[in-house]
């Protein structure tokens, strides 16, 4: 019985560690894969690739603006199909990622040269993203954004 116990006790303090390595490295892939979809974001909205935004954001995204208004996913798709918002160029800053369960927090910043209903909006913003992964699949329901002075 010692003999039996002293096993588990070995196995466990083998796996043990193993086990939190591994959730350790889920967990930084997840952190890449969110700051890999900000980027491919960025990307597709600097070509107007609104299939691509479409696949990002999730369905039930809404975005608030530095101005206080919000925005849903069809209205930034229709914004950038009709020309209103452009990204005609940007740079992303640092991201960090705060990971709890299947919730990605995303903040980050990026200085750009951009327009929105025919006004410029170039200058340097910070924004955070809420990312869900659902059906193994991570996608942004929730952003906020602000300019810099």
């Amino acid at each position: 019985m010692i003999k039996v116990f002293g096993v588990f006790l070995l196995a466990g303090a083998c796996f043990g560690p193993v086990y939190g390595q591994a959730k350790k490295q889920a967990a930084s892939a997840d952190a890449e894969t969110v700051k890999q979809l900000e980027r491919e974001w960025l990307d597709a909205e600097k070509a107007g690739d609104t299939v691509k935004i479409g696949s990002i954001l999730a369905d039930d995204w809404v975005g608030l603006q530095s101005d206080g208004s919000s925005e849903t996913k069809q209205q930034a798709i229709d914004g950038i199909k009709s020309g209103a918002d452009k990204m005609l160029s940007a740079d992303l800053g640092p991201m960090s990622v705060k990971l709890i369960g299947p919730v990605a927090i995303v903040q980050g910043s990026d200085v750009e040269k951009s327009s929105s209903k025919g006004k410029d909006t170039s200058g340097k913003w910070v924004w955070m993203d809420v990312f869900v992964k659902r059906d193994g699949r991570w996608q942004v329901v929730r952003s906020q954004v602000a300019r810099l002075p």
